[in-house]
């Protein structure tokens, strides 16, 4: 992703446990794009987060003035990004109190499915898509 506009310098950000591997690229302040693998589920999710509360908040009017769902309108930023996804499962939450996600989880049938040049190409557009959509420019 680093060769994407509107990604910058990825982090790493797993949990001690390793239940949650995650990498998470600049997006805006206090505002980031997040792949997490999910090795025991096995799953990898895909998405935009924020620790500012006004920030999420904001997210979520934009989306309402769209007048489509959460689905239909991630679903455009990945049609945008060349995934053919139109209502994609959008999950929207606040974790341990500090962080608002918009995500879109994909079951993996195996962790070894990551290696997979296809599996890795629509992760890859999913974060893409997520980068069109809240950024205003899905459906350009």
């Amino acid at each position: 992703m680093a060769d994407e506009a509107g990604f910058g310098a990825p982090s790493r950000e797993d949990r001690q446990d390793h239940s949650t591997l995650a990498t998470r690229w600049v997006a805006d302040t206090r505002v980031w794009y997040e792949c997490t693998v999910r090795p025991f589920l096995p799953q990898v999710r895909a998405g935009i987060m924020t620790d500012d509360r006004w920030r999420s908040e904001g997210f979520e009017q934009m989306i309402e003035d769209s007048g489509d769902t959460m689905p239909e309108f991630v679903g455009m930023g990945f049609e945008s990004a060349g995934l053919s996804w139109p209502e994609p499962v959008v999950e929207h939450y606040r974790d341990q109190g500090r962080r608002f996600y918009f995500a879109t989880p994909l079951a993996l049938d195996s962790i070894m499915q990551l290696a997979d040049e296809a599996v890795f190409d629509k992760i890859r557009r999913m974060l893409k898509g997520y980068h069109l959509a809240f950024t205003g420019l899905a459906g350009r």
